[in-house]
Parts: C-alpha cells; structure tokens; sequence
C-alpha cells in the first residue's frame, strides 16, 4: 500500500507530503555513515537538509520538497559556532530542541543527526574552507569571516552524509550559490538544490531570528520584503539603473522608523559582483536590524 499523501500550500505553491516514517536520531558521524549506507544500500536515493534549528515552515518545505522527489531525508540540528563573530548572537541564538525534534519528525525526516560541536571541531582543528569573492561581498562583508565559517562547518557535513541532493533556502541566496561553487570546485558528487523563500501572510521572510522582534518591530520588519516588492515593480516597469531601484527600497523603508540599512544591493545572481545597469540574473539583496534582529531577505529577477 503506497503511504497517504496530502498537499502543502505555500502562496501558491503546492508540494506532495507523504505520511511521515519514524525519525531515527543519532549524535554522531559513525552512526550517521551507517544508516545512510543502509539506505543506499536498499536503494534509497538520500536528500540532506542542514539546520541550526529553531525548526519554522521554511526548513520543513525543504524536507518536503526533497520528500516529494522520492528521497529519504538526512536533516541535521547544528549551531555552528564558527559562523558566528564575536559580538554576535550565538550564545543566544533559539535552541528549542524538543519543539524542532518534532516538527522535523512530523514533517518526516528519516534521520536527525544532532553533532556535538567537539565531533566537528576537535581540540586543535584548524583547517578552514574559504570561496573567495563570493564569501566576500554582502554578507561577507558585513560579517567577515561567517561564510569561511558556513562553508567549512557544511563540508564536513556533506563528507559524513555524502547525500545525493542538498536542499538549501533561496532566503540565504549568497549562502546556496557560495556552497554551489564550493560542491563545484571540490568535484563533489552532491546536488545542490534551491527551495522558495517561505514568507508569513504579512510577506516576512521566515526566520529563526523573528523571534527577536516585539509586536512593533514585527510590523516593522515587513519593510524588508515591501521594499523587494517595489524594487520587482520598478524592474518589471522597465527601470534597468541599478542605483535607481535601489533607491525604490529605500523610499518604502523611509516609512519604517526601526528599520536601520546594513546593505541594498543589485548584483549579478552568478557572480554577485554589483551592477551598474540591470541585465541577465539580477539578485536584489538586501539586510536591516530591527530591534536586536538582523533580518536579510532577497528577489531574483531576470531582465528580458
């Protein structure tokens, strides 16, 4: 008998859930390498989805979309301490563990792997993996050295799972397209999959780090996706000056008191090198604190 199904809706979009199978939960690599051989070996084709947890609806459309694919589902649970800068938010970053076990199991991941932070990173590791350019703009250049941290802390993942899909968030569209490059360059075998940005009714971008904004910020906050919003509209116009469709974001978020600019940038989707003009794959990007949170958020266009 084939497992019930029902469909996820998601602002239009709609996604095959099966019934969910019992999670298995391991803590370390050994473990991890034996269930997935099993699977592999019963001729499962195997998804991995990497969390830091805080589990919301955007991570389980991973699990989903890798679920409806036909794949059995490796999700992890890691707070990765070396992505983190000094004076940023990892010693209170949420960890509701109980809470995520069981959205992840409901969502019907196959296998949770919770690493201690000491199975990763031993006393005396030192290597580091680092794509440069890419890691260096953006984000990278607000939070130097978190990318170095994202790429070498998803690595040594992959090397444990060695899945054959990577699901990964279009809300972090740096983020993907860094570990796009980094499983090119590395000749690893893995494919790097993209899933929609999953958004609140009010077009928030779904995030751990909401979780920091009182009821104003809250509101606040939404200026992130309204100005993406008026930058589409400005495209889809016809505006192609860079400098001008930045300038539609900031006019929305002139209307939003406790929203401070870190960046609002146009670049090339591939590259992510900054335009002058809009043409080809065009990401708008864009990243604000409000209240204690900082919030990034993106749109990728294609000019005609």
């Amino acid at each position: 008998m084939r497992p019930a199904r029902r469909t996820v809706r998601r602002r239009g979009a709609s996604i095959a859930r099966r019934a969910p199978r019992r999670m298995q939960r391991v803590r370390h690599a050994a473990d991890v390498r034996r269930a997935v051989a099993d699977l592999k070996r019963r001729g499962a084709r195997v998804a991995f989805v990497p969390t830091m947890g805080a589990i919301h609806e955007g991570h389980v459309s991973l699990v989903a979309r890798a679920r409806a694919g036909g794949a059995r589902v490796v999700a992890s649970i890691f707070v990765n301490p070396l992505q983190f800068g000094p004076r940023e938010d990892y010693r209170h970053y949420p960890r509701p563990v109980r809470r995520d076990r069981a959205r992840l199991a409901a969502a019907g991941v196959d296998l949770l792997w919770e690493p201690p932070a000491g199975d990763l990173y031993p006393a005396g590791h030192r290597t580091r993996v680092r794509v440069t350019e890419l890691g260096d703009a953006l984000e990278g250049a607000s939070r130097p050295g978190h990318f170095e941290g994202v790429a070498t802390v998803v690595l040594q993942l992959l090397l444990v799972v060695m899945p054959d899909e990577l699901w990964l968030g279009q809300k972090d569209a740096q983020q993907a397209r860094i570990i796009e490059r980094m499983v090119r360059d590395l000749g690893l075998t893995v494919r790097v999959r993209r899933g929609a940005t999953v958004r609140a009714a009010d077009g928030l971008a779904l995030s751990s780090r909401n979780a920091y904004l009182d009821a104003a910020e809250r509101r606040d906050a939404t200026a992130l996706a309204r100005g993406l919003a008026a930058a589409r509209a400005a495209m889809a116009g016809g505006e192609r000056s860079a400098a001008r469709v930045r300038a539609a974001v900031r006019r929305v978020w002139r209307r939003f008191p406790r929203v401070r600019e870190d960046y609002v940038a146009v670049v090339d989707a591939d590259t992510l090198a900054p335009l002058a003009r809009i043409r080809g794959r065009v990401l708008v990007a864009v990243a604000a604190r409000v209240g204690r949170a900082r919030l990034i958020d993106n749109l990728e266009w294609r000019a005609r």
